[in-house]
C-alpha cells in the first residue's frame, strides 16, 4: 500500500462537507469585530468556563447552530448559563456573532471547527450539563449513512464529557434518522432514555423552534426529540 493509500484509509469519515457559500456584508462585518472576543481555537486547549463566563449555573455545548438564531434565543433566556457553539460554517458563525452583539449576549464562545476535535481538545471530561445536537445532516441515502454523526464511538466521547446526570438532546426531521438515533443511544454504555425505553421525548420548553421546523409541520412533517441521561 502506497502512502498516499495509507492515508486515505485512515482518513476520518466526515459527517459534514465544508460548502463554499459567500458571506453577506452583514456576516463578514460579525466575523471582523466579534470573532476575535467571541471565538476559540482548538489549538488554544482546553476551555476553564470560569474564564470565559465567570460565575454560571451550567454549560451547555450545541453542535452543528447552523445560523444560531435558536442558539442565540436560549442564551438569551437563560442569561445564567454559559453556551458553546460549534459549527464549520463560517456564514452561520458571522451570523450569529451579529445575534449577539444586537442581542447584548455575552454568555456564548464559538469554535468554527470539527466538533469531533473541539470534544477532543478543548471540552474537559464530565463538565458539560448538556450536548445538544439538533437537526444534523441526515445523510438519507443509505450509502451515505456511515457519515451520520451520531454513530456509537460518537455517543461515547459525549459521554465522557457530560457530567453524570447530564442529558445529550439530539432532534431531527427525518423519521429513519430518528430510529437510527434511538438504536444507537439505546445500546450505548452508561446512558438512560429519560422519558422509558424506546421513547421520543416532547420537545423541552428550552429548546425552541426553527423557522425550518415551524415550516416543515405545516408540510405534515414530524420532528423527533431524543434526550438521552449519563447515569454512570
Amino acid at each position: 500500500m502506497t502512502d498516499t493509500e495509507t492515508k486515505r484509509h485512515h482518513r476520518p469519515i466526515r459527517s459534514f462537507v465544508i460548502r463554499g457559500a459567500r458571506m453577506t456584508l452583514r456576516q463578514q462585518k460579525g466575523w471582523d469585530q466579534l470573532w476575535s472576543k467571541r471565538g476559540c481555537a482548538v489549538e488554544n486547549g482546553m476551555l476553564h468556563y470560569d474564564d470565559l463566563f465567570g460565575e454560571h449555573s451550567e454549560t451547555i455545548l450545541e453542535i452543528g447552530f447552523g445560523m444560531g438564531d435558536s442558539l442565540a434565543e436560549m442564551a438569551a433566556k437563560n442569561p445564567n448559563a454559559g453556551f458553546i457553539g460549534v459549527e464549520v460554517h463560517r456564514p452561520g458563525v458571522g451570523a450569529i456573532l451579529c445575534s449577539m452583539d444586537e442581542m447584548s449576549l455575552d454568555n456564548i464562545r464559538l469554535f468554527c471547527e470539527d466538533a469531533n476535535d473541539v470534544l477532543a481538545h478543548c471540552i474537559p471530561d464530565a463538565s458539560l450539563d448538556r450536548v445538544q445536537l439538533y437537526f444534523p445532516d441526515p445523510w438519507h441515502k443509505s450509502r451515505h449513512h456511515k457519515r451520520r454523526l451520531v454513530q456509537p464511538d460518537f455517543a461515547q466521547k459525549i459521554r465522557q464529557k457530560l457530567k453524570v446526570g447530564g442529558t445529550f438532546h439530539m432532534a431531527t426531521d427525518w423519521e429513519n434518522y430518528a430510529e437510527h438515533m434511538m438504536e444507537v443511544m439505546s445500546a450505548a454504555e452508561g446512558y438512560e432514555n429519560i422519558s422509558g425505553k424506546g421513547q421520543y421525548t416532547p420537545r423541552p420548553d428550552y429548546r425552541p423552534t426553527t423557522k425550518f421546523e415551524r415550516r416543515g409541520e405545516r408540510l405534515g412533517h414530524g420532528v423527533w426529540d431524543l434526550v438521552f441521561k449519563r447515569v454512570n
